[in-house]
């Protein structure tokens, strides 16, 4: 047994489930969630411009830096125009859903693997993306492995319009339906890495990646 299935266990036994209490246990939860009752929100226009508009500005107050591309065709020419602009490396490493983008076109050497400790550029999508705030809801997955985001010193998110949700509310209520159970990490990421602990001055990259660079697919 392993020890999340033994914490999630004793969890489940303080709540007396079992299986033949599970379901009605599932019932009042879905019950739960969908009367459940939201806080406070900034008023936010809703249409998809406004939404793509806000989250590049906000992401940008967030120190990440923004492109946005007429299609996914465009992301990798677009990645390689920001890897040689700022003198980056060319190889990088990549989410394995992005394989199919051609990356050789555009003069990258792109492996579709989880990320090491020598890896300085790495490649990922979103779930989705909250633009009340320029934060991208990241889900772990053989496809979507979380390391790539949070090893190498360079971030490059790919984020597709038609993903950009109002709020951090709405996120969570994608994933409860597009993905069921939730899956090992999910992960919520605004800008690069920072701290303040020393004498309050904001230090980039302190416990992940000095640099976050998003290309929005305007799909």
């Amino acid at each position: 047994m392993s020890s999340r299935e033994d914490i999630l266990g004793r969890v489940r036994a303080g709540l007396q489930r079992d299986a033949t209490n599970a379901a009605a246990g599932r019932d009042e939860m879905e019950v739960a969630l969908s009367n459940r009752t939201h806080g406070p929100k900034p008023a936010m226009d809703s249409s998809p411009q406004a939404l793509l508009e806000r989250f590049r500005a906000k992401s940008e107050q967030q120190s990440s830096t923004v492109d946005i591309v007429a299609g996914e065709s465009a992301v990798p020419a677009a990645i390689a125009r920001y890897l040689t602009t700022m003198k980056l490396p060319t190889s990088a490493v990549a989410w394995p859903s992005l394989k199919a983008l051609d990356w050789a076109a555009a003069g990258l050497k792109v492996e579709p693997r989880g990320a090491r400790d020598a890896d300085l550029v790495g490649i990922t999508g979103c779930f989705c993306a909250v633009a009340e705030t320029g934060t991208l809801m990241m889900c772990s997955s053989a496809d979507t492995p979380a390391a790539i985001s949070l090893l190498p010193e360079t971030h490059i998110a790919v984020v597709h319009a038609s993903r950009i949700l109002p709020y951090m509310e709405d996120a969570w209520a994608l994933a409860r339906k597009e993905l069921g159970d939730l899956p090992r990490a999910v992960n919520f990421i605004s800008g690069p890495s920072r701290t303040g602990d020393i004498e309050q001055t904001i230090v980039l990259g302190a416990h992940g990646p000095y640099r976050v660079h998003l290309v929005i697919v305007a799909d």
